[in-house]
């Protein structure tokens, strides 16, 4: 067992020295690389997690990623498309999850940008204007 956490350390701290990474997600990502790599050394498939257990959706939306709940991958924005290759819809998997209806499942930053870059186009100041030229 030994060989096998110190190999996944080593792949860890590589992954930690090109992202952040909170404490957590460093510890899972040792523990599921150590027993990957203990299944493969016995030719032997990795166990996996029950549905749902790999990470809490609270802690899910960071600020420059979005984990998926179902897989564990991290990403800017979850698609539709990744989103049915686990069977969901973007309002199942945010009904699953406790989100809001409305919440955009993206990282908090792009968000950030989205919302500022809408606040310059100020279309709802377009529409008034646009209303009122046709009267």
């Amino acid at each position: 067992m030994e060989n096998y956490l110190k190999e996944a350390l080593e792949i860890v701290k590589a992954q930690a020295s090109v992202r952040t990474m909170t404490e957590e997600e460093i510890t899972t990502m040792v523990r599921k690389l150590s027993v990957g790599i203990r299944a493969v050394s016995e030719s032997a498939v990795p166990l996996e997690d029950g549905e749902g257990a790999v990470i809490d959706p609270r802690k899910a939306i960071k600020e420059k990623s979005i984990t998926c709940v179902e897989c564990g991958k991290s990403f800017k924005l979850l698609t539709k498309k990744h989103l049915a290759s686990h069977g969901f819809t973007p309002e199942e998997y945010r009904e699953r999850c406790g989100y809001k209806k409305g919440m955009p499942l993206v990282c908090k930053s792009l968000q950030r940008e989205r919302r500022k870059k809408m606040r310059s186009m100020k279309l709802w100041e377009r529409r008034g204007t646009a209303a009122a030229s046709e009267e």
